[in-house]
């Protein structure tokens, strides 16, 4: 078991072992890898640094 996992809420977890039951991974890391690499293609850097300067700006601001 995966020691990321073992501190994931129930429900994910939960969700994470029936996928790795029902054959679509091997076993937790594999489902892991297959998650961050996903989040990477979705999320590129370069939106993230908007993001970040997006909220760096924010909070030089203060509340408006």
């Amino acid at each position: 078991m995966s020691m990321i996992v073992q501190d994931f809420p129930p429900q994910i977890k939960q969700g994470i072992d029936n996928l790795v039951s029902e054959g679509w991974f091997k076993n937790e890391d594999e489902f892991l890898e297959e998650a961050v690499r996903r989040y990477l293609e979705s999320h590129p850097t370069e939106l993230m640094k908007k993001f970040i300067v997006d909220d760096v700006q924010w909070g030089l601001k203060g509340e408006e």
